[in-house]
């Protein structure tokens, strides 16, 4: 069987695939390379992924296709031996997750590849190949249209009194929180992206007020006009994954419209598409 996996910032999905068909699925924390060492890895690798799929599932892999984040070219050769020694499988393809979300959103077609989740990227998918990608760069310098940036200035804005009179002690009281608790998560606790990323589910909550649903559509803007600008390729599709381009879908295709841009659609998740190209291999 073939393990494929979709490793984002937060949690990684892995799927157990035979002839292209799903025998199991298992979610685990989030695998990126560029964040955690070695150790952190394969403790993940043992005790979440291993424990799940059972010492008979593990057997049954042949080969592994890893989709992640952090994967840059400098990073394959370490993710190829972790998994190698982990999974005692030698057949592995480490990419990064944005060609694994062009390859299921695309195909063998045309167009721009996002992903829009904790952290945010696209590329310009030809050929079957991202061909140019401008840098994310991370939620302080970058990542717009993130999870991360979304909570980054939302959190601010409340904090700043910029938004509606009594939301922020709505958002204190519904996530058991203070102001001096937020500030700890963000600069002393580790991985403040995932803590930023986890107010978009109040965010959504509260979309019917208005500065709220602007500072999302606002947040999407910025994606477009400072990411896909460069690649100079308005006509092509634009085709999103990731929990944030799902959850806030009506905002990101009005976005995209102000922008410039056709958004014809947006998955939760690369999986099925990852599949669909097993079943074709």
């Amino acid at each position: 069987m073939t393990l494929i996996a979709d490793s984002g910032s937060t949690k990684t999905d892995w799927c157990l695939v035979e002839n292209g068909c799903e025998q199991l699925r298992v979610a685990t924390q989030g695998i990126n390379p560029f964040h955690q060492d070695d150790s952190h890895i394969v403790k993940i690798l043992r005790d979440e992924l291993l424990a799940a799929i059972g010492e008979e599932g593990a057997q049954s892999i042949r080969r592994v296709s890893f989709y992640g984040a952090g994967i840059r070219p400098e990073m394959k050769p370490r993710m190829q031996q972790l998994l190698c020694g982990v999974l005692g499988v030698s057949d592995v393809e480490v990419e990064s997750d944005l060609l694994g979300a062009a390859r299921a959103l695309f195909g063998k077609d045309d167009g721009i590849a996002c992903i829009l989740g904790t952290g945010a990227n696209s590329g310009l998918f030809i050929h079957g190949e991202i061909v140019a990608n401008t840098p994310p760069l991370g939620y302080i310098l970058g990542d717009e249209g993130s999870g991360a940036v979304l909570g980054k200035h939302f959190v601010a804005d409340l904090c700043k009194g910029l938004m509606p009179s009594g939301l922020l002690e709505v958002f204190l009281s519904e996530t058991h929180q203070t102001v001096a608790d937020i500030i700890g998560a963000v600069y002393r606790q580790p991985l403040p992206n995932r803590y930023l990323a986890q107010t978009s589910r109040f965010i959504h909550q509260h979309l019917h007020i208005e500065a709220v649903r602007q500072l999302v559509v606002d947040n999407f803007r910025a994606f477009f006009s400072r990411n896909l600008t460069q690649y100079g390729r308005p006509d092509l599709p634009v085709r999103a994954i990731g929990s944030v381009a799902y959850y806030y879908r009506s905002q990101l295709e009005e976005a995209a419209a102000l922008e410039g841009y056709h958004l014809d659609q947006v998955e939760v998740s690369p999986m099925p598409g990852l599949m669909a190209r097993e079943r074709e291999a």
